[in-house]
């Protein structure tokens, strides 16, 4: 049986590309060992395979890029393995290290364009990710990365082209359902570029639907202000972090749901974001932003509408097109995306690399 060692930044728990990559590993009859951080507030973990989970003295900025880094080199130099995965950028230099040292196959998954995240854009920090991909990605033989426009992307800067392997949910057979009541639905994490502020500035035009915020993030109080200043409080519900069940029953019975990245810099240009799929997966219509991916997307399958800009006469206009047309509108689209829009038919990519390694 061979030894697959996979290595991410996070707590393990919410990862769930790394964790459908594992289990599809595990049809390989890899033997696993997914390593990761232990936080403050992680809960505990369990995984059909072994898990470890290193608890740091710092969990932001350089010191804990550092920390980490060789944290994780020595725990892969001491621990048997054959193959090793890694993910995102930041974790890429321990790996690649080790699998030059003890002559080891190195894949690599690239979940974003993590040199070109708005977190790093104009710093220090941004050079020094720019440099690790100069030198270490020409070098990769085994490259996946999440969307077509990241792949090209990184041939055209760097002369490698990695397989496409888009982070599909696994299908969930959720049924279509009608609500009395009408909402517009936004789930995902509380954070800039969201095109949440123009959305809430929009609600002053829209009068027969409400709409929901699910999830928590730094940009709460920003949209609790927006909420005030527009004076649409009694138009916009607050929900926090929801219980996954809870998330999906409320998924399913919103009249649609809300993609709105704003174009922050190439790695929200480019990005696929999970709640996409989430709505598509709950037969849900989507008013989607012009991003070329998730554009392409919504209007190649028909599941809903596609803003012109982040203006409130833009977002208001397309969601009352949606209200026009009627949920069941799209209701045909939705199904036949829900059933070609899942992980089985994107893992034997992933499959068809590891076979031959």
């Amino acid at each position: 049986m061979k030894q697959i060692v996979v290595s991410v930044t996070n707590d393990l728990v919410t990862d769930q590309r790394v964790y459908k990559v594992c289990k599809s590993l595990q049809k390989l009859d890899f033997d696993i060992l997914l390593i990761g951080r232990q936080l403050k507030n992680s809960p505990p973990i369990s995984r059909p395979y072994k898990t470890y989970r290193m608890r740091l003295l710092f969990n932001k900025g350089v010191l804990f890029y550092t920390e980490y880094n060789i944290r994780l080199f020595f725990k892969l130099l001491f621990t048997k393995k054959d193959i090793l995965l890694s993910n995102d950028l930041d974790s890429l230099l321990p790996n690649y290290m080790i699998s030059r040292l003890q002559k080891k196959k190195l894949v690599y998954d690239s979940h974003e364009l993590f040199s070109e995240l708005p977190s790093v854009q104009g710093r220090f920090s941004q050079n020094i990710w720019r440099y690790l991909e100069r030198k270490l990605l020409p070098s990769l033989k085994y490259f996946f990365t999440v969307s077509d426009s990241i792949a090209d992307w990184y041939f055209n800067a760097y002369g490698i082209k990695p397989l496409v392997l888009k982070n599909l949910p696994e299908y969930k057979n959720i049924s279509k359902k009608e609500s009395k009541e009408k909402y517009i639905l936004y789930q995902g994490a509380l954070n800039d570029g969201r095109g949440l502020i123009p959305l809430i500035e929009a609600m002053q035009k829209i009068d027969t639907i409400t709409l929901k915020i699910a999830g928590k993030g730094p940009y709460k109080p920003k949209i609790e202000n927006a909420i005030s200043q527009f004076n649409v409080g009694d138009k916009v519900e607050l929900l926090g972090n929801l219980h996954p069940t809870e998330l999906v029953s409320i998924t399913q019975s919103a009249t649609m749901g809300i993609s709105l990245e704003e174009d922050f810099g190439l790695s929200y240009r480019y990005s696929l974001p999970n709640k996409l799929f989430d709505y598509i997966q709950a037969k849900t219509p989507v008013i989607a932003t012009y991003l070329p991916e998730i554009k392409k997307i919504v209007t190649d399958y028909e599941i809903g509408e596609v803003i012109e800009n982040h203006s409130v006469e833009s977002i208001s206009n397309t969601i009352n097109k949606i209200l026009e047309n009627g949920k069941s509108y799209y209701q045909q689209n939705l199904e036949k995306a829900s059933k070609e829009l899942i992980w089985k038919n994107q893992e034997e990519v992933l499959l068809t690399v590891f076979r031959n390694i």
